[in-house]
């Protein structure tokens, strides 16, 4: 795993902003982002466990969705993406309530911007926002430190991954 300070984190009320360097082109950071989630996502954060999930994954398209395969082929959706913009910006739904159940109504979603801005000598500088995390009611804010804890982890997963995949 990266260095814990690698991430940088700014908190609002009801969103998170982390950031990372990569040590990669933003085509090869996106690549890792949307195409190697398996590699990179802690396997106890889905409804599968880390015995019995078999892929993660984003369909690449507007529209598409984020999906956990898991036990006898089961596919649970987590969110919908509303931006697929190579390889600059990814943006999408995270419809997984604060209790993990899915959240069929978008409106009741929160949602996730991530940017991937060159920095120059093969370096990408990652920006990812959770917002709206009212969208939520009352657990909101429980929600949103919850997963500050939790995207913390996961990004600095990602940028280990990264750094093992090489520019």
């Amino acid at each position: 795993m990266a260095d814990p300070d690698e991430v940088r984190q700014d908190v609002a009320r009801f969103s998170l902003r982390s950031s990372l360097l990569t040590p990669a082109s933003a085509e090869q950071a996106f690549a890792v982002f949307t195409g190697a989630l398996t590699d990179w996502w802690v396997r106890e954060y889905t409804w599968s466990g880390p015995e019995a999930l078999a892929e993660l994954g984003i369909e690449p398209r507007a529209g598409g969705m984020l999906y956990e395969i898991g036990p006898y082929g089961f596919r649970g959706d987590w969110g919908r993406v509303l931006t697929w913009d190579p390889p600059r910006r990814l943006v999408f739904t995270w419809q997984l309530g604060p209790d993990r159940v899915p959240v069929p109504d978008p409106a009741r979603a929160s949602e996730v911007e991530v940017l991937f801005v060159p920095e120059g000598d093969g370096l990408t500088r990652v920006e990812v926002e959770h917002r709206h995390f009212d969208r939520h009611g009352e657990a909101a804010e429980g929600y949103r430190k919850a997963l500050t804890a939790g995207w913390h982890e996961l990004l600095c997963r990602y940028l280990a991954t990264v750094a093992r995949t090489g520019s």
